[in-house]
Order: C-alpha cells, then sequence, then structure tokens
C-alpha cells in the first residue's frame, strides 16, 4: 500500500470514527444510536484493516473480519434487539442540555489531541499521529455515561469506549494478534448481552429505564 492511499484511508476512517462518536453524544434516537454503532463497527474495521496491510500483518483481513462482524454485526444486533424488546425507542433527557454536552464533547477531544502530542513523542509514525481519535473515543464514551439518564444510552457510550480503546490499540501496534482481539470482543460481547438482559428485566419490573427514577426506588 503507497504511503498517499494509506493517509487518504487513514483520515477517511479516523474521521468516520470521530463523527459517529459526536453524532451518538448528540443523538437521542435509539435507532439511530444502534444506526450509527454500525457504521463506528465498520470504520474500526476498516481501520484495522488499512494499519495492519500497511503494517504487513498477514492476518489483518481475517481480524478486521472478526472486527466487522462483532462490531458492526453482533453487538448492535444485540441491542436493537434489546431496545425492542424493553419498549425503548427515545431517552427523555440528560443531565446536562443539547448544546453543553456538544461543547462538552469539542472540548474532550480538543483534550485528548493535546494530551497525545507529549505521549507519541517528536516523531510519530503515521498511524500513532491519529492515536488522538482514539483517545477522543474514549473520553467522549466517558463523557456519554456522565451526562445520560438513559440505562441503555449509557450502554451506548461504553461501547464508543471499548472501541476507542480498541482503535488506540491497533494505531500504536501496528496490529493485534487474533487471538486477543479474538478475546476481548467476544467479552465485550458477552457483557453487551448480560446488561441487555438486565436492562430488559429492569424495564419489566420498574417500567423505565431512567436512571434518576431507578435511584428514587432505591432510595
Amino acid at each position: 500500500m503507497s504511503t498517499g492511499l494509506f493517509d487518504q484511508l487513514l483520515a477517511l476512517t479516523t474521521g468516520i470514527l470521530l463523527l459517529s462518536a459526536v453524532l451518538l453524544v448528540w443523538g437521542r434516537s435509539v435507532g439511530q444510536a444502534i444506526g450509527v454503532l454500525v457504521v463506528q463497527g465498520v470504520a474500526l474495521a476498516g481501520l484495522v484493516l488499512t494499519v495492519g496491510v500497511h503494517a504487513g500483518e498477514p492476518q489483518a483481513t481475517f481480524v478486521a473480519l472478526l472486527v466487522l462482524v462483532v462490531k458492526a454485526g453482533a453487538m448492535p444486533w444485540a441491542m436493537r434487539r434489546t431496545a425492542a424488546v424493553a419498549g425503548v425507542g427515545h431517552e427523555r433527557g440528560s443531565r446536562v442540555s443539547p448544546g453543553s454536552q456538544l461543547l462538552g464533547a469539542a472540548a474532550l477531544t480538543v483534550l485528548a489531541y493535546a494530551v497525545s502530542e507529549p505521549l507519541l513523542g517528536a516523531h510519530p509514525d503515521d498511524a500513532a499521529r491519529a492515536v488522538p481519535v482514539g483517545l477522543s473515543l474514549v473520553l467522549l464514551g466517558f463523557w456519554q455515561l456522565l451526562t445520560r439518564l438513559s440505562a441503555f444510552s449509557q450502554l451506548v457510550g461504553f461501547l464508543v469506549l471499548d472501541n476507542g480503546i480498541a482503535a488506540v490499540a491497533f494505531l500504536t501496534s501496528g496490529g493485534v494478534p487474533v487471538t486477543i482481539e479474538l478475546g476481548v470482543s467476544l467479552d465485550v460481547l458477552l457483557v453487551v448481552l448480560i446488561l441487555g438482559v438486565l436492562l430488559v428485566r429492569l424495564q419489566r419490573e420498574h417500567g423505565s429505564l431512567d436512571l434518576t427514577e431507578l435511584k428514587e426506588l432505591h432510595d
């Protein structure tokens, strides 16, 4: 793969990752959030393939396919089924306004770039220059966990956080061994399935996934 093509594909995939994370911060529709997660999973698989092929990893295609199946297929399917069974369609609110959420997302993205620069050193390689995008996803995932009132939306934030960690790992290592990626992906998928079952039970027993209402029940 030529350097020019690699730079273009890297910019495209990381740009989609960052844009999708911002859209998840902004959006309130559960269906749209799941659709954006599918796009984010496809972009992450494209990033894995791009970095792996450029680094000469012989198993890059298989790892990218694994990421595509798990991140863009199995996890969104599990969340879509959970939303359908629990009857979740739209989040009613959050701890901060949508405008404040976007401002917070912008500030966290700037922070990710500011923090990453000294960590990467004076002469990072081409892939390492995109690490701030992965770190931005991590921070935006945490931001969604902190600001959203719906347990389902917090699950979305957890997946954004996981995708950010995966992106940083691929960008800094030039590719993760199949066994490690398989183990991590299956662990996260299992967590999503378990949390999905818990969300359905909460919805059926209490009629809501709003964390404020659930806290009042606890009190």
